[in-house]
C-alpha cells in the first residue's frame, strides 16, 4: 500500500508537473490552457463571467441572482468554506503551498491565563490581522492533515491526482456569453477532478443531489469542451470530516452530465432572456398545489 506513488511521499501532495499532452487516452487536454491567478481576481472577474455559482443561483430563482449581481447579497465567509479552501490547498497543492498560503497558530498567550486568546477577543483578531495571511488552529491542522492521508490511502483517488494541475481558470465563450471556471485538479488525461469533502461519505450521494455537484460538472466540462475542443470524463474524490476520514472516488455518469448539460444551457438562454427584458422572477409568481403527505 505504501508504495502507491513516490511523488505522494509523506503525504505532502501530487508534483506539479510541467503543462503538457497526455498519452493515457482519448480524452488528452494540453494544460497550457489553464490561466493561473489567485482565487480573490477569479471571484472579481465573476461580475464579468458567469460561473457555476451564479448559474445555480439563476436556476433556483432569477431574483437571487440578479440581486447577486448587484452586490445585494451577503456572503459570510463561513467557517466550514474557510477549511475547505485550505484543505483542497493541502491536498491538491501540497504542503509547501499551505505553509505558504497558511499560518498555522493557536495565537499570543494571555499572561494572566496562561492560554492562548480566545479567537473572537480583541487581542487575537488584532495579532492574526497583523500576519498577513489566514490563520489555522493546530486543531484545525490535524484535521486537514487527517483528510489528506485520508485521500493518500485509497490508490484510486492517488492515481488520478498524481498527475496534473490544481485550481487551473478557463475562460471561454459558452451558449453566447463569456463564463468561467476554476477546476480544482485537471489530469491531462482523466479529465477534470473535484475533491469534496462531507460529514460521511455514505451519503454523499445525496449531498450531491441537495448542492447539485452534476450540474456544477456539467458546467465545468461543457466550459473545458467550449474551449478546448474535447468532451472530458469527470470524477469526484469526497473524504470526510471525520474519523476515520474515508476518501472514495465517484465517476460521474456521462448520461446524466448530459442532461445536467442540457439543463444548463436551456438557464443560459433564460438568463440572456432576463437580461433583454429586465424581469427577474422568483420561481413562485404561479400557484403552487400543495400535495405534501
Amino acid at each position: 500500500m505504501w508504495g502507491l506513488r513516490t511523488r505522494w511521499s509523506a503525504f505532502g501532495g501530487p508534483d506539479r508537473r510541467s503543462p503538457g499532452k497526455a498519452i493515457m487516452d482519448d480524452h488528452a487536454i494540453d494544460l497550457s490552457i489553464l490561466i493561473h491567478e489567485p482565487e480573490d481576481v477569479y471571484h472579481a472577474k465573476g461580475r464579468e463571467c458567469l460561473g457555476s455559482h451564479g448559474l445555480a443561483d439563476f436556476r433556483k430563482c432569477p431574483l437571487l441572482y440578479h440581486k447577486d449581481c448587484l452586490g445585494l447579497i451577503a456572503k459570510p465567509d463561513r467557517q466550514a468554506y474557510f477549511i475547505g479552501r485550505a484543505t483542497h490547498c493541502r491536498i491538491l497543492e501540497g504542503l509547501d503551498e499551505f505553509a505558504r498560503r497558511y499560518l498555522v497558530s493557536d495565537g499570543p498567550v494571555n499572561k494572566t491565563t496562561g492560554k492562548p486568546f480566545k479567537s473572537d477577543s480583541q487581542a487575537y483578531q488584532n495579532w492574526a490581522d497583523a500576519q498577513g495571511k489566514p490563520i489555522i488552529s493546530t486543531k484545525q491542522e490535524v484535521l486537514i492533515d487527517n483528510m489528506a492521508v485520508g485521500v493518500a490511502m485509497n490508490e484510486r483517488a492517488v492515481d488520478l491526482i498524481v498527475d496534473g494541475i490544481a485550481e487551473g481558470v478557463v475562460r471561454t465563450d459558452y451558449c453566447g456569453m463569456p463564463c468561467q471556471i476554476r477546476i480544482d485538479w485537471l489530469n491531462p488525461g482523466r479529465g477534470i477532478v473535484d475533491l469534496k469533502t462531507c460529514d460521511d461519505i455514505d451519503y454523499f450521494l445525496a449531498d450531491g443531489r441537495r448542492y447539485g455537484y452534476a450540474y456544477q460538472m456539467a458546467f465545468y466540462r461543457s466550459v473545458l469542451a467550449a474551449a478546448t475542443g474535447v468532451v472530458v470524463p469527470v470524477h469526484f474524490i469526497a473524504v470526510e470530516k471525520k474519523e476515520p476520514y474515508r476518501a472514495g472516488v465517484f465517476p460521474v455518469l456521462t448520461e446524466l452530465l448530459d442532461g445536467c448539460a442540457r439543463e444548463n444551457a436551456a438557464a443560459i438562454e433564460r438568463l440572456k432572456e432576463c437580461r433583454r427584458l429586465g424581469v427577474w422572477p422568483t420561481g413562485y409568481e404561479e400557484v403552487r398545489v400543495f400535495d405534501a403527505i
